[in-house]
């Protein structure tokens, strides 16, 4: 079985950015519901956190 190669134009194509920019969308979904006290916290640290896997996906793909 032959496998066509696809040229990748944007990080945005990549498996790997999908399931990480999916993940995103989920923990900032699920920490819309943290108590207010945990805003600057924990929420904060966690978005920041998932947010850094789709920056550096993005990075590595320009180099």
């Amino acid at each position: 079985m032959s496998r066509e190669k696809v040229k990748i134009s944007s990080f945005t194509q990549l498996d790997a950015w999908k399931e990480g920019h999916a993940l995103v969308l989920s923990v900032y979904k699920a920490t819309r519901t943290f108590p207010r006290d945990e805003l600057f916290a924990l929420v904060n640290q966690m978005r920041r956190c998932v947010v850094s896997i789709t920056s550096n996906i993005a990075e590595g793909f320009s180099r």
